[in-house]
């Protein structure tokens, strides 16, 4: 299995630092073939911009899905879009490793996922949910969080932390057509004796071993909609 870490947090000795690196050692230990992106370490640019076209479709108005449409087929994207782009198309298995920063990701992932996620090879028109150009491949977040379990329970402080995902597991890689795995959370992290965080990082190798085994999450079916997506039941 091919496999993409997308890691995003900005202290290289970082509890999510540990957890990408746990992934990335048990995950080659088991034969499979890892690529990671550290996205700080990299230096990576989370701005979409113009900068990302080496040749505008239209240089007077800028509709950036179109222009990465027209940048993909030209070859003109800007070579870190293509390098990460190709990396995604290459997995079996994108995991996204970062810390729960305002109910969200980090600013830095968010651009990745602006930049990378190129329109008319990752989505577009009716190319979503299981019809997207990522069908086929799995994914799953991998994240730390301030916060106790409890709090994220339906009747606690904050609500579920399936709301709070929706967007990405739902709205981002569901959208593009991945198989969406349940995420594995690291609760309470910066509070936490070093023992109870060996034990977590213990339970995300066992989480690894499950990947197979695991029932992804539910995603909309197209086919469960009309042309005008519309769902079938009240045509």
């Amino acid at each position: 299995m091919n496999v993409l870490i997308v890691h995003a947090h900005p202290e290289p000795h970082s509890f999510s630092a540990a957890m990408c690196t746990t992934a990335t050692d048990h995950l080659r230990a088991q034969g499979h073939q890892v690529r990671v992106s550290d996205l700080y370490a990299a230096g990576f640019n989370p701005v979409a911009s113009a900068a990302d076209f080496g040749q505008r479709q239209n240089p007077d108005h800028l509709v950036y899905a179109l222009e990465q449409r027209h940048a993909h087929t030209n070859g003109t994207l800007a070579p870190d879009v293509r390098s990460e782009l190709a990396k995604l198309l290459w997995c079996d298995l994108l995991i996204l490793n970062f810390p729960i920063f305002w109910f969200s990701a980090p600013a830095m992932l968010k651009g990745w996922i602006d930049r990378v996620l190129v329109s008319g090879v990752v989505y577009g028109g009716k190319r979503f949910y299981d019809r997207g150009g990522l069908a086929g491949k799995r994914a799953m977040l991998s994240v730390t969080i301030g916060g106790q379990s409890h709090m994220f329970a339906p009747d606690g402080v904050h609500g579920p932390l399936d709301d709070m995902l929706k967007p990405l597991q739902q709205g981002t890689l569901g959208y593009t057509g991945l198989s969406v795995l349940p995420p594995f959370v690291a609760w309470h992290v910066p509070y936490i004796s070093t023992e109870e965080r060996t034990h977590i990082l213990a339970d995300y190798r066992s989480r690894l071993d499950q990947l197979d085994h695991l029932a992804p999450l539910a995603m909309p079916s197209l086919g469960d909609f009309d042309e005008r997506l519309r769902p079938l039941a009240v045509r």
